[in-house]
């Protein structure tokens, strides 16, 4: 891996960022990050999939494009006056694709949330939000994700074990991560603690560990992720997996940098990216939990 690549993604993908103003990118990116939680059904274990612009998306992409694609329809779905207000019925309709998209009623809730948030405090635009925070993760409480997580409840993703807080913060990262792929090197967004990004604990991750061997799960575990049982939010078993995603990810990016020249060092969202786009289309069973927080 060390002799990859590895680019900083093009997360382009169908939403035609590159066509978009900054200020519309970051509403869209963050907007579609907000809700960018769950895409398998868990009773028939098939994934969300759409076609929209002559392309098949599947998973995350596949909301995406749903957004996007909203938008060449004309809906305000980057104000969030409208997100609060949006109904089940609106939001099922531009969910349109190969299957109802799961936990519809979650995205819902977290969109009347995030929604009421901007149109209370940011005149109903994420990027306004953006502008009023130190253009880092972490600033004595005024940091990007600092901001995130304490003002929109959704991005608060920590769990407690054995007494102790354990903060994931995955979307709150993944948003902060796409704004920079898009937007840093157009001089459109700064960010300057860019390497104190973990990994984003998902369900595909922990699959691409597992399967390049890096990690191991115990007998029972094993079992119950290949025979698709439903794993507890909270619980000992999900909290290792994530936990383990972002040590394992953090020591293997440590193990690339070594064998990489430094001016071609990489940050840890760049290893996540490369484990994810090669296995966010397997038919190898992940974990599965039911939880608005990836």
């Amino acid at each position: 891996m060390a002799f990859e690549e590895l680019p900083v993604p093009d997360f382009a993908w169908p939403f035609g960022a590159g066509q978009l103003d900054a200020n519309e990118a970051i509403d869209f990116i963050l907007v579609a990050d907000s809700i960018d939680t769950a895409f398998t059904d868990f009773a028939r274990h098939e994934v969300f999939q759409v076609d929209y612009g002559g392309k098949h998306w599947s998973d995350a992409e596949a909301e995406f494009a749903c957004l996007k694609r909203a938008m060449d329809e004309g809906l305000p779905i980057l104000d969030g006056r409208y997100l609060a207000k949006i109904t089940r019925a609106e939001l099922d309709r531009i969910f349109t694709g190969n299957i109802p998209m799961p936990m519809l009623d979650e995205k819902l809730a977290v969109l009347h949330e995030v929604g009421g948030v901007l149109a209370a405090k940011y005149d109903g635009r994420f990027h306004k939000f953006v502008q009023s925070c130190s253009p880092r993760l972490y600033g004595n409480g005024n940091g990007l994700i600092e901001r995130l997580v304490k003002e929109f409840p959704r991005f608060n993703d920590v769990s407690m074990l054995d007494g102790l807080e354990i903060k994931f913060y995955k979307l709150a990262q993944l948003g902060v991560w796409m704004l920079y792929a898009i937007l840093h090197s157009i001089g459109k967004f700064r960010l300057e603690d860019a390497g104190k990004m973990t990994a984003f604990a998902d369900y595909i991750v922990p699959l691409a560990l597992r399967l390049h061997g890096i990690t191991r799960y115990s007998e029972k575990l094993e079992q119950a992720i290949q025979s698709r049982q439903l794993i507890p939010r909270d619980s000992r078993w999900e909290i290792e997996i994530r936990g383990h995603c972002v040590y394992a990810t953090a020591l293997l990016c440590e193990e690339v940098n070594k064998l990489r020249p430094q001016n071609q060092q990489v940050l840890i969202p760049q290893i996540d990216a490369r484990l994810w786009m090669h296995f966010h289309k397997t038919t190898w069973p992940h974990h599965l939990t039911r939880t608005i927080m990836y």
